[in-house]
């Protein structure tokens, strides 16, 4: 019996130091798994916090943004800023006067911060004509009515213009004397009574300020807080620089953004949470150092490493406990299979000290012995017992073939004395007896089995003096086809005894066989026999003798090699009966190729043999 155990390829000592190692192992994983786990846990849990706070703080920027946008609606439909539009008539006096206005106007609206900078708004008008040659240019001050030029317009000019007063948030540089970068809310300005031409471009300055002034609100000293927009440039926050871009781990796909609902995502090192805004075209991104959190597992991870040295130590105690109790009853139980040897006579089955399991295992050993010497015993007679059988069997195969030698003899005999049709009838009795006996093979070449056929329907016809027709139309391919022995006599014996015979030249037998294929890699040997015969048959009556479905006695010969044919190749081979035209019976054989080898392609008729 095969071992599957394969622990028994150690001896014992090694069995139990695996097992020690197996018990170990747990502990060790339970340790890592452990403290994994509570990392998990207290990152999920930071993270859901973080993702509340950012979702609020992104509400408050949003509030913050919309109120800026307000601003600039009470800008655009007042009425000086509605005044501003360009025209040619005015003197350079009330071109002055309007500047001021508007100046003054800009000036009332800025939104204070806590480091002393405000939010400050200037109004970008083009001049063609330059008529406004006076007024400053945006790159001298930091707020203001400023008159660009068309070749001094920045690209920012001509997307507010293109956006027909919808405002939106830009990083834009070259701003005031020193020429710094800022985040502006730029929107364009329109005549508010329906007309479509453009007075200009308003933007609000400075709001990295606010909205860094509201980040603030939350103190996250190892936190960075970054204002992004869609593409992940910086737009405000801290540790950054405006326009900086920034790599995140995980990004939002457009499916995903919905109403300022948070994202979370995390790596070894950091906690990534985002919430983003797809109409506004902005994100807020929080990103927290993880080891800022790992500092509160140590507690936890005491508890466990106490439980490991614990458990531990109870391993160990039972390891002993094995080594005391196992390891001498598993070595008589060695020493025991080693000295024996099946079929040897077996010692008593000793008196056990112990009625334990490893008790019961010795006395069961000692059982199996003695019943396999048994099973040797019986199995030597029995091999005996075959071979006599055998012995038997070649004995009783001398007469048969002691009959077809002295056939043969009287076929030569009579051939030297002139009787040559008793001569050949003895010798198609002789075909008969050798294809029978076979060399006590079941199964023969299809080209052995046609020579059994073709004497059995000669030495009919030279019996009775039968004057029917056989055709016999073989294909090369299907010769060397391996068949049941003595399989096409009992079907020719019906067409002849229940068919033709009694109808002469005009009876008619035709027996044809070729290969077709029944998938791309498999083929058939298919035979049909076929008799004109001199009365319609009872086909549905053969079939259910043939396949066993009647009790009524006959067609065991048509029964015979149905069964032998499938008990060799299975249930899918076998005859079939059908009606034969106009009259008579026609029977097909199926039966597979893979008995032997095929070969030759084609085929060639063996002719019609008139008697």
């Amino acid at each position: 019996m095969t071992e599957l155990n394969p622990l028994t390829k150690f001896n014992v000592k090694k069995q139990l130091l695996l097992l020690t190692v197996l018990l170990l192992t747990p502990v060790f994983i339970m340790n890592w798994f452990a403290n994994e786990k509570a990392e998990d846990i207290l990152k999920r849990q930071v993270t859901g916090a973080y993702a509340e706070l950012v979702k609020q703080n992104h509400t408050l920027i949003e509030r913050e943004i919309v109120t800026v946008s307000k601003i600039t609606t009470t800008y655009i439909q007042n009425s000086i800023t509605q005044q501003m539009v360009y025209n040619p008539l005015h003197t350079t006096l009330e071109r002055v006067r309007k500047f001021d206005e508007m100046n003054i106007l800009l000036s009332s609206y800025s939104i204070g911060v806590n480091d002393g900078n405000s939010v400050l708004y200037s109004l970008f008008i083009a001049d063609e004509t330059k008529d406004y040659f006076f007024a400053p240019s945006y790159r001298h001050t930091k707020r203001g009515v400023f008159f660009i030029p068309k070749e001094e317009q920045p690209d920012w000019y001509d997307k507010a213009l293109s956006k027909r007063g919808e405002g939106f948030l830009k990083i834009i540089d070259g701003f005031g004397s020193n020429s710094q970068k800022t985040l502006a809310y730029i929107r364009a300005v329109h005549h508010v009574k329906g007309k479509q031409e453009a007075i200009g471009v308003l933007v609000a300055t400075n709001m990295e300020k606010k909205i860094e002034e509201i980040m603030n609100l939350v103190s996250l000293p190892e936190a960075e807080m970054m204002f992004l927009d869609m593409d992940h440039h910086f737009l405000a926050g801290t540790r950054h620089a405006l326009g900086e871009q920034i790599e995140l781990p995980f990004d939002a796909s457009p499916g995903m953004l919905n109403n300022l609902q948070p994202l979370e995502g995390m790596d070894a090192e950091f906690i990534y949470v985002m919430s983003s805004n797809p109409i506004g075209q902005h994100k807020l991104a929080y990103k927290i150092p993880v080891k800022s959190l790992v500092q509160q597992q140590n507690e936890l991870r005491s508890t466990i490493q106490m439980i490991s040295v614990v458990y531990f130590i109870v391993c160990f105690m039972v390891m002993m406990y094995f080594f005391r109790s196992l390891i001498r009853p598993l070595s008589r139980i060695a020493v025991f299979f080693k000295a024996y040897e099946p079929g040897k006579v077996m010692p008593v089955t000793p008196e056990l000290e112990r009625k334990d399991e490893v008790g019961v295992l010795l006395s069961a050993m000692h059982g199996l012995t003695h019943r396999l010497n048994g099973m040797i015993r019986d199995k030597y007679e029995l091999e005996i017992k075959q071979k006599e059988a055998q012995l038997q069997l070649l004995y009783e195969q001398i007469n048969p073939h002691l009959l077809y030698n002295t056939l043969e003899s009287i076929y030569w005999k009579g051939s030297l004395e002139g009787s040559t049709e008793s001569a050949e009838m003895i010798k198609d009795l002789a075909k008969l007896m050798k294809i029978g006996l076979s060399r006590g093979k079941d199964v023969i070449p299809f080209e052995e089995e046609l020579e059994h056929a073709k004497a059995y329907v000669s030495l009919q016809q030279k019996r009775f003096d039968y004057a029917f027709q056989i055709k016999w139309d073989i294909a090369d391919s299907a010769r060397r086809v391996m068949v049941p022995k003595v399989m096409l006599q009992p079907i020719l014996e019906n067409a002849i005894m229940h068919g033709v015979r009694s109808m002469e030249s005009e009876g008619e037998i035709s027996v044809s066989a070729a290969l077709h294929d029944t998938s791309q890699s498999s083929k058939q040997l298919i035979i049909r026999i076929a008799d004109n015969g001199f009365r319609k048959v009872d086909i549905e009556a053969i079939r259910s003798v043939l396949y066993g479905n009647t009790s009524k006695e006959g067609g065991y010969g048509l029964r015979n090699v149905h069964w032998r044919i499938q008990m060799h190749f299975g249930e899918s081979y076998g005859l079939e009966l059908e009606h034969g035209a106009p009259q008579g019976m026609v029977v097909i054989i199926k039966l597979p190729t893979t008995g032997g080898g095929i070969q030759g392609t084609g085929s060639t008729g063996e002719g019609v043999q008139n008697v």
